[in-house]
């Protein structure tokens, strides 16, 4: 079944709201709203007052997890100050959902190599969720949007290594590169499920470096801006996005297309259909 992917090549506050209107809004109760916060130093990250207008609207929370890695976040301590310094914590209602233990387990219904997934245990107590998703570059998924913010995003600290290592968090950065893409569309499945449908997903192809948010060293984008899309299906959002970097006439996508293949990106687009997460059939629904 076809999913429908809104996009609009304006890329500007106001639009994420005209985006976010033409999905069926789903989001009842309290609304968690995933970002990224943006490691200290990353200079291609998108700013909270970008996304206001969305935040605003939809009355949600900010929440983030911490990082596995060292850097500005991988403390609750110090991710907090990168919060307040990124301005996240300044404008909005947030909360570090894993800023204190024990993490919460979800079953993976299906997983093909992890079984279990373990978030904030601050996730329980939000009904609905919109994932606001910056498309880029990774240096390890090769690209980061919808599922990666599902998967590793709202994994705790702990579950990111856990995700890493494809269940052995200590294999951290050594475990099978295609089985830790696996893991990741495994842990999406139990937000999924979570959620029973009730997440809407948005991402924004601006600032689209071959590295991620979590960089606080990345390279400057070599591709020009392309636009926002939405959906309520995040496999066929990500590969939206991934064909409209293929299909772009900007010579400067061969940077962003290598680091893509590179580290088989694809793949976690093809494992999250296969374990039905959503679909790689879409209708692309211009808004402009």
């Amino acid at each position: 079944m076809e999913a429908k992917v809104y996009f609009t090549k304006v890329i500007t506050p106001e639009r994420v709201v005209d985006i976010f209107n033409k999905l069926d809004n789903k989001l009842e109760g309290k609304v968690a709203i995933k970002v990224h916060s943006g490691e200290e130093g990353n200079q291609n990250f998108l700013r909270p007052d970008f996304f206001k207008p969305v935040v605003d609207k939809v009355k949600g929370t900010i929440v983030e997890c911490n990082t596995a890695y060292e850097g500005s976040r991988n403390t609750t301590s110090r991710h907090l100050e990168t919060l307040k310094k990124h301005g996240w914590s300044d404008t909005f209602d947030v909360e570090l959902l894993d800023a204190t233990g024990p993490d919460l387990e979800l079953k993976i219904n299906g997983g093909k190599v992890i079984q279990k997934n373990f978030v904030g245990k601050g996730l329980a107590k939000y009904d609905s969720m919109l994932v606001l998703s910056h498309f880029k570059g990774h240096p390890m998924g090769g690209y980061g949007g919808a599922l990666k913010q599902l998967s590793i995003g709202l994994a705790s600290s702990y579950g990111k290594a856990y995700i890493h290592g494809a269940g052995d968090p200590s294999k951290l950065w050594t475990a099978n590169h295609d089985s830790f893409l696996e893991a990741m569309v495994d842990a999406s499945k139990s937000i999924v499920d979570h959620f029973n449908g009730k997440i809407l997903y948005i991402n924004v192809m601006k600032n689209m470096s071959v590295d991620c948010d979590c960089c606080s060293v990345a390279e400057d984008p070599k591709i020009n801006d392309i636009g926002i899309l939405a959906s309520t299906d995040p496999v066929a959002l990500d590969q939206a996005c991934v064909d409209l970097v293929y299909n772009s006439n900007d010579p400067g996508k061969k940077d962003l297309i290598e680091r893509i293949e590179s580290r088989n990106g694809v793949h976690t687009i093809e494992a999250a259909e296969k374990l039905g997460v959503g679909s790689r059939k879409y209708k692309l629904i211009n808004i402009d």
